[in-house]
């Protein structure tokens, strides 16, 4: 896969802009990692300042979504500013849209829908920023229950689209994520499969989705690990870089994301790819009792 031939001999650690595309989110410790004033130029300098230190580092895979505030549009920005960085691989999501309106308390930050409209609305507003930097387009947070599993309009669209150079895949979350991504392994175009790429949370507490990432792997798909840290819950015991290690030890992980917001944290979070163990192996909990606290995670 080309995208994979992209990313050879980068950092296998890739930079998420969830937690500085938009005001609030769930990550903890918000407040004392982002500006007192997080208005948008506040985030877009952070979010840039972020960009110039991975991309420095040796990161080249940046992962936004339409449901992270301006997080393409800060990324559009940065990559405009740098034409010494043509070798950034880009991905994004659609699935999600973004109703908080740069809000710290609005009721409802992100509305949900899989249909084949989101995906024509949603594929012109990320083009328009992201142009042809766009190398993967995910759809997110699959479940299976998701039409999306389903829906052969959709996917004749989503076959065009990597007919035209661009990969196809998901995000999955919740407690069955495993049947989601084996459900996802199935779909097939004209006699092809369909995802070429599959995101998914997978960390010390919730690692249950590890063997069908596997599968997923040896079905040639790019794996990307999202919220190896748990949303901060495993930042401080046992550790940012450590947690992001055991991450990075896992054969089928191709990019492992750091959902860093601040300086200091991408700088402890690349030291990940200098640890080869020492993680501990006893703090798995059920599926359904990590996403029912998850959940209850606040925005802030």
């Amino acid at each position: 896969m080309e995208i994979l031939e992209r990313l050879a001999g980068a950092s296998r650690i890739g930079l998420g802009l969830a937690a500085v595309g938009r005001p609030a989110y769930i990550n903890l410790g918000r407040a004392a990692d982002l500006p007192t004033e997080r208005s948008v130029g506040a985030l877009r300098t952070r979010a840039h300042e972020l960009l110039d230190q991975a991309y420095a580092s040796g990161v080249r895979y940046f992962d936004v979504a339409r449901s992270y505030g301006r997080a393409e549009e800060f990324l559009a920005q940065w990559l405009q500013a740098r034409p010494d960085a043509g070798d950034v691989v880009v991905g994004s999501k659609w699935g999600y849209t973004y109703t908080a309106g740069w809000r710290m308390d609005a009721e409802v930050n992100e509305a949900k829908d899989h249909s084949v409209a989101t995906f024509d609305r949603q594929l012109g507003e990320t083009r328009a920023l992201l142009g042809d930097r766009l190398a993967l387009y995910q759809i997110h947070s699959v479940t299976p229950e998701s039409p999306a599993l389903r829906d052969a309009a959709l996917h004749s669209r989503l076959a065009a689209l990597a007919a035209q150079g661009v990969v196809v895949g998901l995000s999955t979350s919740g407690p069955a994520q495993a049947e989601a991504i084996r459900a996802a392994l199935g779909v097939q175009v004209g006699g092809q499969p369909l995802f070429r790429s599959v995101q998914a949370t997978w960390n010390l507490l919730e690692p249950s989705a590890g063997p069908a990432l596997a599968e997923a792997h040896d079905a040639g798909c790019m794996v990307i690990v999202k919220e190896a840290l748990a949303n901060g819950r495993l930042a401080d015991q046992p550790g940012d870089a450590v947690s992001l290690a055991a991450a990075l030890h896992q054969p089928w992980a191709t990019i492992v994301l750091s959902g860093a917001a601040t300086a200091g944290q991408l700088t402890s979070n690349l030291r990940a790819e200098q640890i080869t163990a020492g993680w501990p192996d006893d703090l798995a909990v059920p599926a359904g009792q990590y996403w029912q606290e998850r959940s209850r995670l606040p925005w802030s």
